[in-house]
């Protein structure tokens, strides 16, 4: 008990010398404002390690705070003696965070601090793991079934580790959902039903006579909802210049209209419901029904098992959806090369076709820009070779998609995009791209890779 009794000493005097030196930083403005952009990236960046290494120190707290709390010890646990009904209550007054991180603290600090140390747990001792991404891979994955064992996750998550590394939680948790799907497929369907189970819609009155509506929708009505959204507000993203020609005066109108984006959707929505069914859709929403596009490889659909995915959505479907989807909707077949590069128009044409940019959405699955989300319904179509200055070709192979601050970005600042097969590199300005051959060897130093998100597209290329 010395020794332990010791030990915590030590502990207390580290973590009180930690905060001591952390409150003795400086804090003028005058000396951030000083730094030069590099400075200002280096020192942002360590200062996220500060708050990494707290948040791993809070999180093995909170774990021995739950294992002094376990629900077998009853009234004598430590939150009930302390008035609190659980660990994750107990750490969120401690510490005087959200819910959301107490219980984020709870979890990693619980395994971290398991009898038997997992791969995942001593990464975030060794801190090579933050807490939040921890976290993120445990949720991702799931809980093991009698389909999926806890070895069989523990197995996904050590190699996620390694996977994950640059990401931010939101992306980890992403990559944990799908690898959960990949070696769960069968899972896929009672995972989406799960997640539709928990929508909802509740109105409500403010204090000042406003009144809100909090709309939690599943993976596939979202995207129905977004599609209408993305066609009242797309005008005010790109203007009259990216609609086509029949669109263009409404387009314009929308674009003159003195209400503000949010504004205009929020009429507009209302403006639906109250129309409902007689709704003139052409003049609220332009020509076309309202649907979404859904992605799924043709041996998936073939087989009848496997995942498909809604267009501009990281969530995966089942086979069942997308069949209903096919049934009210029809199908449209894309059919790419092994370097899962679909069809061509060469120089007949400088704008991409209809067809060309469902096949772009397909293959891209949004903005291609490293860590930028734009679905596809944000995009244009950008020429990596510049059809007028370098005699581009509109085939879709040279073609990407990019949000429009992206597009600006490569045109204005000087990026450049090249292509070797399937891989595309981002090069900064100032630096001259390297040839196609180097791509052999990995990807260069100087250029940042810009890899799909486009999962249907990666389920077709492992058929």
């Amino acid at each position: 008990m010395t020794d332990r009794a010791g030990g915590g000493a030590v502990l207390a005097q580290a973590v009180r010398a930690a905060v001591d030196a952390l409150a003795a930083v400086p804090r003028e403005l005058d000396l951030v404002r000083a730094l030069d952009d590099s400075e200002l990236l280096d020192l942002t960046r360590l200062a996220a390690d500060e708050v990494r290494l707290a948040q791993l120190h809070v999180s093995l707290l909170a774990g021995e705070i739950a294992r002094r709390s376990a629900p077998e010890l009853g009234h004598s646990g430590l939150a009930q003696r302390t008035g609190h009904r659980t660990p994750d209550e107990l750490v969120r007054v401690t510490t005087g965070t959200r819910v959301a991180d107490a219980r984020a603290a709870v979890r990693v600090g619980s395994a971290a601090g398991a009898d038997t140390p997992s791969a995942l747990g001593t990464a975030v001792l060794d801190g090579r793991v933050s807490v939040a991404i921890a976290d993120a891979i445990t949720t991702g994955l799931g809980v093991a079934d009698e389909v999926v064992s806890a070895s069989t996750l523990e197995g996904a998550a050590e190699k996620l580790i390694a996977r994950v590394d640059g990401l931010d939680a939101d992306r980890v948790a992403r990559e944990a959902r799908a690898v959960r799907d990949e070696i769960d497929a069968e899972g896929i369907q009672g995972r989406e039903e799960a997640r539709r189970d928990r929508r909802s819609l509740r109105i409500g009155r403010r204090a000042d006579g406003m009144g809100f509506a909090h709309w939690v929708l599943d993976p596939e009505a979202f995207a129905v909802v977004s599609e209408v959204y993305d066609r009242i507000t797309s005008p005010r993203r790109g203007g009259p210049s990216f609609i086509a020609d029949d669109e263009s005066g409404r387009a314009q109108a929308v674009l003159d209209d003195a209400r503000t984006t949010e504004q205009l959707a929020s009429d507009v929505f209302t403006e639906l419901l109250r129309q409902g069914a007689a709704a003139d859709h052409s003049q609220l929403l332009g020509d076309g029904p309202i649907g979404v596009r859904m992605l799924v490889a043709a041996h998936t659909l073939a087989q009848r098992g496997g995942a498909g995915w809604l267009e501009g959505h990281s969530e995966a479907v089942s086979v069942a959806t997308v069949e209903r989807q096919a049934c009210a909707a029809g199908t449209v077949t894309i059919t790419v090369d092994d370097d899962g590069q679909p069809l061509n128009l060469g120089r007949e044409r400088r704008l991409f076709s209809r067809a060309q940019r469902v096949a772009l959405a397909a293959r891209d699955a949004g903005c291609r820009w490293p860590g930028c989300e734009r679905p596809p319904s944000w995009c244009e179509a950008h020429h990596i070779e510049h059809w007028q200055r370098d005699g581009g070709r509109t085939d879709v192979a040279d073609g990407l998609l990019l949000c429009r601050h992206h597009h600006l970005l490569v045109h204005n600042n000087d990026w450049q995009i090249t292509r070797a097969g399937p891989h595309y590199l981002l090069w900064p300005p100032g630096v001259t791209p390297g040839s196609p051959a180097e791509m052999g060897a990995g990807v260069p130093s100087d250029a940042i890779d810009m890899p799909t998100s486009s999962r249907a597209l990666l389920d077709a290329l492992t058929a």
